[in-house]
């Protein structure tokens, strides 16, 4: 199969995992204060499980861990500088709420529920690709939780270290990269390594299920007649990816690590942005229907980005 059948076929198979929640929102079974029960377990158990078997999965090296750390900052400097080029054209329409989403939405992305799988299968020989999704997730909640909330809010008193370093994400891939240090591969009993595999690979169809619900509840005229998100999307899906593959592409860097960054980088928008907006207490609609469009438009615009490889 060619890296577009695989993107496409991939893509579309994670975007099924929306019809349960919006055909059991639709069917009076779930309501929309279920989702903060099933994210917590999506946040605190499958998501970290996800990270931990992606890492451990690996023989450690020191190229393979200069290459993490490169991609870790290679990343951060991709995020954090589109973020301020896009957040210095908006001039003084940087009063508008929706023109500092702009900025921080176009960076962030869903790289780990929705693009970890993804780069997997595009790459089921180097397991390296799901450990670059890893420095990917870490690189956004560092940015998210200073620089980017600072530039949604405007106060520096949301600007949260501890929040950045010390939430379920970080902590696990910092568990999961001490674990590959000490070849846990070799030694982890396998029926651990089963079970962290197991509870790691639901992370995706939950994420999925949530925005299911999500978009069953929303108005679905109102979210595809909404110019200004489709430019975010667009920002999100294209720009951002565009503006990561020039950065690697013509450095000495394995086809893979190349790959990785631009399919992670056209990953749609991630949920944290709809945290940043709650935070703020303005834009919470605006902010899902980010997520939920760019999820939907990526069916699309992943398989084609996958041409460039």
């Amino acid at each position: 199969m060619t890296g577009f059948d695989v993107t496409f076929s991939n893509v579309l198979l994670t975007l099924v995992y929306l019809l349960p929640g919006f055909l059991l929102y639709k069917g009076g079974k779930v309501r929309p204060e279920h989702m903060s029960s099933v994210s917590a377990i999506l946040l605190y158990v499958c998501g970290p499980c996800m990270f931990l078997n992606a890492l451990t999965n690996l023989d450690a090296s020191v190229v393979l861990s200069v290459r993490m750390l490169l991609f870790l900052l290679i990343s951060f400097f991709a995020e954090l500088a589109l973020l301020l080029v896009l957040y210095a054209l908006a001039g003084r329409r940087r009063g508008e709420f929706r023109w500092r989403m702009l900025a921080i939405a176009s960076v962030s992305g869903n790289t780990g529920f929705f693009g970890l799988p993804i780069v997997q299968a595009l790459f089921p020989d180097s397991p390296e690709a799901a450990a670059y999704s890893c420095m990917f997730c870490v690189s956004l909640n560092i940015l998210a939780w200073t620089v980017g909330v600072f530039t949604l809010t405007g106060e520096k008193k949301y600007i949260s270290f501890r929040a950045a370093f010390l939430n379920p994400t970080v902590l696990a891939v910092l568990a999961g990269f001490a674990l590959y240090l000490m070849q846990a591969k070799h030694w982890m009993p396998e029926l651990v390594r089963g079970g962290i595999r197991t509870v790691g690979a639901m992370s995706t169809p939950l994420c999925l299920f949530i925005l299911g619900i999500r978009l069953a509840t929303m108005n679905l005229k109102q979210l595809f007649t909404q110019p200004f998100v489709y430019g975010i999307a667009a920002a999100k899906l294209l720009l951002f990816p565009l503006f990561c593959y020039a950065l690697v592409v013509f450095l000495p860097l394995p086809p893979v690590f190349r790959a990785s960054m631009l399919v992670l980088g056209a990953a749609p928008c991630a949920s944290v942005i709809l945290n940043l907006a709650e935070m703020h207490n303005s834009g919470q609609e605006l902010a899902a229907n980010c997520a939920l469009l760019s999820t939907l438009l990526s069916l699309v615009t992943i398989p084609l980005l996958s041409l460039l490889l």
